[in-house]
């Protein structure tokens, strides 16, 4: 369940907003001071944070400083002022949307719904440049590959036969059809350039780290099987 956090010294708006929120379907925490609700932040995992400006304790600006130091929890302020300069320093300070009050309990849902779905689409795109093999990792846009954490360097060649044998995990790849993807059609080269750089492969990626991460299979080609 989404998880939303009140930060907001008006008591009865804050626990207005709570009956909406929980109504829509939320999880919902309360504080009303500063510096316990950045406490609460630093505690807890939080999908969203509405953040009162006027707060007392710690100002939400300040509030919203130190969780940037920290934290991309998308954060939403709430507060009376409504001059240009208070909104452009709480975006310049890190906040992902602002609303003036009064508002409409339905803009203020818009808005939460709004930042929600962008950080889930922030999610999706930086989780599907990275692909996991156990403690072995593959980002595709850096073109990096970590083995617990330790940089492994790889060439270009390694690399491409890496990521494609990743994204074909659990299906057998002939010699022919990996150097046809890797090396391009017009290689002149045998199939026993696959057989080597598999090897290259296993010294860089096995044999250091006692991975098992590539199975022959014999008279076909290679296949990189789901961990066990």
């Amino acid at each position: 369940m989404t998880k939303i956090l009140v930060i907001e010294d008006e008591e009865k708006l804050a626990r207005f907003i709570e009956l909406e929120l929980k109504y829509e379907g939320y999880e919902v925490e309360k504080s009303f001071d500063g510096r316990a609700g950045l406490e609460l932040v630093k505690s807890s995992p939080f999908d969203l944070v509405l953040l009162d400006i006027m707060l007392p304790g710690l100002n939400g600006i300040e509030v919203l400083r130190r969780i940037r130091q920290s934290s991309d929890v998308p954060v939403i302020l709430l507060t009376a002022r409504d001059a240009v300069v208070d909104k452009v320093t709480g975006l310049d300070s890190g906040a992902d949307d602002y609303i003036t009050k009064p508002f409409a309990i339905e803009e203020l849902l818009a808005r939460i719904r709004a930042v929600l779905r962008k950080k889930e689409v922030i999610n999706e795109d930086s989780s599907s440049d990275i692909i996991v093999y156990g403690t072995l990792n593959l980002n595709t846009k850096n073109r990096e590959v970590h083995v617990n954490d330790t940089l492994v360097y790889l060439t270009k060649k390694e690399f491409d036969l890496l990521q494609f044998m990743l994204e074909n995990k659990n299906i057998v790849l002939s010699r022919e059809t990996i150097l046809d993807r890797i090396w391009g059609y017009d290689f002149s080269g045998g199939t026993n350039a696959v057989d080597v750089y598999i090897r290259y492969l296993r010294v860089k990626l096995e044999e250091p780290f006692g991975l098992k991460v590539f199975h022959t299979v014999r008279g076909v080609g290679y296949v990189i099987k789901n961990e066990h």
